[in-house]
């Protein structure tokens, strides 16, 4: 029987990327130890990795990072698992609709980002109908959103693409569960919220969890938005890594890639905790792994 390489044909793209992937994070390991012939420096160490950690930019830069990706995770987790259930009750699981759902997922970051600057600034969209109303006598009496230590607009941000891409995630299983076991218990009496509280949701947890990782590694290692929307000072963990690594001082470059690593690092850590709260809930539902 003729062997057919057509699936392996298939796959070579992916295994380009892979491999690709794995160089690169190898390359980053190797030159956050110290380690970059070119540079001088062949003695592989761990004081980089010393050196950042004792640095109070690097801390308030974790923290910012940290914080934009549990905000912007749990919010966009939340609300766009009730946008899930809001278009499986009203029938909108198949159709047009989703073409409006899954639009904000198309866009890429940096044109989400002018387009939260020319809403949200105080000489945008709505600080001139606010003006137009009455509300404000001057713009400057509009909230500034933009550029604020708090990030409130990468978050915001974040939620306008990641709350379709909850939905999204979340709607092929969200569906099959309520037009089963979620109109059998509304079927014997129970009330449609609770039938969501205590059926459809804990059984779509599984998909929601795969969503608020995603959402969350990204926003933790995503770059543009807060590099675009932020403050100067404190600065998200990749504006600082970047930061570091453009410095003309070229012996400076294994404390960049220290910063790399971290975030490479805490992003296995929050990969495998995910994996083994997932393991547990299957477990408990009668999944299989």
């Amino acid at each position: 029987m003729k062997r057919s390489y057509t699936p392996y044909l298939l796959l070579l793209p992916f295994f380009v990327i892979m491999a690709l992937i794995l160089v690169s994070i190898w390359n980053v390991l190797l030159q956050s130890l110290g380690y970059i012939p070119a540079f001088g420096l062949t003695t592989l160490t761990l004081d980089y990795y010393k050196a950042v950690f004792q640095q109070e930019e690097f801390l308030s830069a974790l923290e910012v990072s940290l914080r934009i990706a549990l905000q912007s995770a749990l919010l966009a987790t939340m609300l766009g698992v009730l946008l899930c259930y809001a278009l499986v009750k009203r029938g909108h699981s198949k159709g047009e609709l989703l073409y409006l759902v899954r639009l904000p997922i198309l866009m890429p970051h940096a044109v989400v980002a002018v387009f939260v600057i020319s809403l949200f600034s105080q000489t945008g969209l709505f600080a001139r109908i606010a003006y137009m109303l009455g509300f404000i006598i001057d713009f400057n009496q509009f909230p500034a959103l933009l550029y604020t230590e708090n990030y409130g607009a990468a978050i915001a941000a974040y939620l306008w693409k990641e709350i379709p891409f909850v939905a999204y995630f979340v709607l092929a299983l969200m569906s099959s569960i309520s037009s089963t076991l979620g109109e059998a218990a509304e079927n014997l009496g129970a009330s449609p919220w609770r039938s969501f509280f205590q059926i459809t949701l804990p059984l779509s947890l599984p998909a929601a969890l795969k969503a608020f990782l995603i959402i969350f590694i990204f926003a933790f290692g995503g770059y543009e938005l807060p590099f675009l929307l932020g403050t100067t000072v404190p600065k998200a963990l990749p504006v600082q890594a970047y930061m570091a690594y453009t410095s003309p001082e070229l012996r400076d470059r294994p404390y960049a890639m220290a910063m790399n690593g971290v975030i490479l690092f805490l992003s296995l850590a929050m990969a495998l905790l995910y994996a083994l709260l997932t393991r547990k809930l299957l477990k408990q539902t009668g999944g299989r792994e």
